[in-house]
């Protein structure tokens, strides 16, 4: 089969795809002919030797897919031969077949693409724990979403706005909070021309948002932060800016407010029946049409590291994905 692979850490352009042997599910595993790989900002991070997880040498990347099951290997229940799954890994999901952890693969639901299936688990599991579970979202709050046009914001502004929260969108051009507005955002900030505080303040009257979903990072997060609410939670999600910022601590003194930590991919490993459940009641919100997945564009694996670079380049609305 062919696999991309990571023999050496370093930046999208040292990747490669080989013709590799086809891998074998041991006990508890199944094999999977992947048509679908999400792309996310965290295999940017793998292959840099920067991420949490660190798979050793050498590795494919990829942490999410959709597939057809191809073999079951000892002991799986519960699926079957020629099932549609979709299926979290970590990584390994940048080829034409994976054997995955039977526990880590769930049905796709009944008219889903593979390119949507395969860019719904990460974003959508990230961005519904990260409001529901961590900030604990209620109807009638204020949010607002930074790098509101990417895979996770995009997310972050459909969940907040099915909870029945009031939603600020901010991003770094019209074309993409055109996307934000499409999606459901009420409120519209363009933080390459506008000020984040002075627009947050206006838009607010003054009082703040009761919570903020920062997956970006860099020179806006204290901005958000001293935009909050008395008790408002300030959700970080990431750092696709490449900066991790420095707060000062006495800011939640004056606002009263909580900094939470959100780490999706430890929530699923420690917490499995929190996530099932999380999982269950976003394929309801699908299946209700009060989420509607967008991916922008596809890739084949010979153009893995496009695909890579346009993620870490923060040119990407909604997802793309890899179809082998």
């Amino acid at each position: 089969m062919r696999a991309v692979l990571c023999r050496q850490h370093g930046l999208p352009d040292s990747l490669g795809v080989e013709d590799i042997a086809d891998p074998i599910p041991a006990k508890g595993e199944v094999l999977i002919a992947v048509k679908a790989a999400g792309v996310n900002f965290p295999d940017t991070l793998i292959i840099q030797n920067k991420y949490q997880f660190k798979p050793p040498l050498p590795f494919t990347p990829g942490g999410e897919l959709a597939g057809v099951i191809e073999a079951l290997g000892e002991g799986v229940t519960g699926l079957s031969l020629g099932q549609h799954v979709i299926a979290f890994t970590g990584w390994g999901a940048f080829a034409e077949k994976i054997a995955a952890d039977a526990k880590r693969v769930l049905p796709m639901p009944e008219g889903m693409s593979f390119e949507i299936a395969a860019s719904f688990v990460m974003t959508y599991g990230t961005s519904y724990h990260a409001l529901k579970d961590r900030a604990a979202l209620k109807a009638g709050e204020t949010v607002l979403v930074l790098g509101a046009a990417g895979g996770v914001g995009l997310a972050a502004v459909e969940i907040a706005k099915a909870l029945g929260a009031r939603v600020i969108a901010a991003a770094s051009n019209a074309d993409k909070l055109a996307v934000c507005k499409a999606h459901g955002a009420d409120d519209l900030i363009d933080y390459s021309k506008e000020d984040l505080r002075e627009r947050i303040k206006a838009i607010t009257a003054g009082q703040g948002v009761d919570v903020v979903y920062d997956p970006v990072g860099g020179k806006f997060s204290e901005p958000a932060l001293r935009s909050m609410a008395w008790r408002g939670r300030f959700l970080v999600v990431g750092f696709a800016n490449g900066e991790i910022p420095s707060i000062a601590l006495n800011l939640t003194l004056l606002k009263g407010c909580s900094i939470v930590g959100v780490f999706w991919g430890d929530f699923t490993r420690r917490e499995p029946g929190a996530s099932a459940q999380d999982l269950t009641e976003l394929m309801r919100l699908l299946a209700a049409a009060k989420l509607k997945p967008l991916v922008s564009e596809t890739y084949p694996l010979d153009k893995v590291a496009d695909a890579l670079n346009a993620v870490m380049q923060r040119r990407v609305t909604g997802k793309i994905v890899l179809v082998p």
